[in-house]
């Protein structure tokens, strides 16, 4: 992988990771398609450190609002809250639901590493599920009442919110899309599944990622006969800065949209996208 090829993939990941449209099953096809190959899902988790970076950043008011509330809520004693943090505080609720919904993807991608670093990589499943999920996001999004906030959000919808993230271990799911479809089935706005989509996934993929990282730098060829190959963590570093700046973007751009936009550009696009895809498989342009 040289400089320029990092680049663009870097661009493809900040681009997509945030839109419902799965940034793994974009990496993967693109890969193909310019003859690449597939980066593969370590260089997939290094890069959407950068775009959890952009979360952390554009979200950083909220996130250290949770955390101090959290870690304040800790020292009550005798039934009484700490100074500054109510019983029943909605940030207390949101620190404890974050904490709750990461554990099934960390769960499932411990016990299913290999079979997601393999068979569902397959660009056939990525093509099914880029339409699958894609009507599933237009449903939600269709028939959800988009009534509840954030304020109201409860530890069962978390915990189902969160067990929707882990689907997103299967490349063409979408981590956002999972979880802003089930945000959307379980009543909730747009933008308020969308906020907790993008918080919920901060201790999941920043784990995954640095994961993968310290794997990358520990191997040997000895160990794991495809260390060191695919890809050199010169050029996965810029790729990682570019998803960073990029995925910032991208953030604003989709939270000011929301507001008063649809899912139903993104669900075109992933059903135009897998459909596409099936006819390339079908006719041997693109091998599975």
């Amino acid at each position: 992988m040289d400089f320029l090829e990092a680049i663009i993939l870097g661009l493809v990941q900040g681009l997509t990771e945030f839109l419902p449209i799965s940034s793994s099953a974009h990496l993967r096809i693109l890969g193909d398609v310019a003859g690449w190959g597939d980066p593969g899902a370590t260089f997939t988790a290094i890069t959407q450190l950068g775009t959890e970076t952009a979360v952390l950043i554009y979200f950083w008011k909220d996130i250290t609002r949770i955390i101090g509330k959290w870690f304040r809520s800790l020292g009550s004693s005798g039934g009484k809250r700490s100074a500054g943090v109510q019983k029943g505080d909605p940030d207390v609720r949101m620190g404890w639901l974050i904490i709750i919904g990461t554990v099934p993807i960390v769960l499932a991608g411990f016990f299913l590493q290999d079979l997601v670093r393999g068979a569902l990589r397959s660009l056939w499943i990525v093509a099914v599920v880029l339409i699958v999920f894609g009507i599933l996001l237009w449903l939600a999004d269709w028939l959800g009442r988009k009534t509840k906030e954030l304020d109201h959000l409860s530890y069962r919808d978390g915990i189902l919110i969160g067990l929707a993230q882990m689907l997103a271990l299967i490349p063409g799911v979408s981590r956002s899309g999972a979880s802003i479809s089930a945000g959307l089935a379980l009543g909730y706005t747009r933008t308020s599944a969308a906020r907790f989509a993008f918080l919920l996934a901060v201790p999941a993929v920043f784990g995954s990622g640095l994961y993968e990282l310290y794997t990358a730098l520990s191997c040997t060829p000895e160990e794991d006969p495809l260390c060191g190959q695919g890809y050199g963590m010169a050029e996965t570093i810029v790729a990682t800065v570019v998803a960073f700046a990029v995925g910032y973007a991208i953030i604003a751009f989709l939270m000011r949209y929301l507001s008063k936009g649809s899912f139903l550009p993104f669900v075109i696009y992933r059903l135009a996208l897998g459909g596409t895809l099936i006819v390339l498989l079908a006719t041997g342009v693109l091998q599975p």
